[in-house]
């Protein structure tokens, strides 16, 4: 097994006023050679942004792009004529694939929004754009992980073009149990939203990360309280 940790503290950070972010991996102006991305994940944005404030249109390409509210609501627009908000408990995703535009704003005007945002290198190129959001309250199980995206199109979570399975895991008394991989050559970045625990016999706090892979499996114990994202994907694609 091996191992990579990265404390909160020692995330990029990029304060713009209506926008404050958190980097996980090298982004933007922030850049690290150290932390360029963990296998397929490329970013993991963890951003507040100002009430009515957010980002213009704007194009991506050949990317997975999965957003997570933890609070507030976000106001979606795009090329393909798709228009929503997301909300805490929903995930939206989009597949930048021969390329798309859109835009996401803070929905309101008297409170922040604040959201995780992941790009995922797809497997395929220059597949046919797609946008799909779900509420994930249905898919919930008290004190283990449920997925929220996953490879495959027919499942209840939501679907990207590669062979990566989201987890989130919430924890209202302290527990522990094993995570095991869905495929080989596969890794996890866990990260932790809330509480802490151990993963892999690392102490985690919030908003801690710990890479893992070479491996088949690996335990966690999560405090009570705690709330955690596991992101499985290939280390080689």
């Amino acid at each position: 097994m091996k191992k990579v940790f990265h404390s909160a503290e020692t995330r990029g950070e990029a304060n713009h006023g209506w926008l404050h972010a958190k980097h996980s991996f090298s982004f933007a102006s922030y850049f690290n050679p150290d932390r360029i991305q963990f296998g397929a994940l490329r970013v993991l944005n963890d951003d507040i942004i100002a009430p009515g404030r957010g980002f213009g249109t704007h194009p991506h390409d050949n990317m997975e792009i999965i957003t997570i509210p933890l609070e507030g609501a976000l106001e979606h627009k795009d090329s393909m004529d798709n228009t929503g908000v997301i909300e805490a408990y929903e995930v939206q995703v989009m597949s930048a694939g021969t390329g798309v535009y859109h835009s996401e704003y803070n929905k309101n005007q008297d409170q922040a929004v604040n959201l995780l945002q992941l790009w995922v290198f797809p497997h395929t190129q220059n597949v046919s754009p797609r946008y799909d959001q779900k509420n994930i309250a249905a898919l919930k199980k008290p004190n283990t992980f449920y997925p929220i995206v996953t490879p495959d199109p027919k499942g209840p979570a939501l679907w990207i073009h590669q062979d990566a399975w989201f987890h989130l895991g919430e924890f209202d008394q302290e527990t522990t149990l094993t995570y095991t991989l869905h495929k080989p050559g596969n890794g996890v970045y866990a990260f932790v939203i809330e509480g802490g625990g151990q993963i892999a016999e690392e102490t985690l706090e919030k908003r801690d990360a710990l890479g893992i892979w070479e491996t088949d499996s690996f335990s966690i114990t999560a405090k009570e309280g705690a709330r955690l994202l596991l992101l499985e994907v290939p280390m080689h694609y």
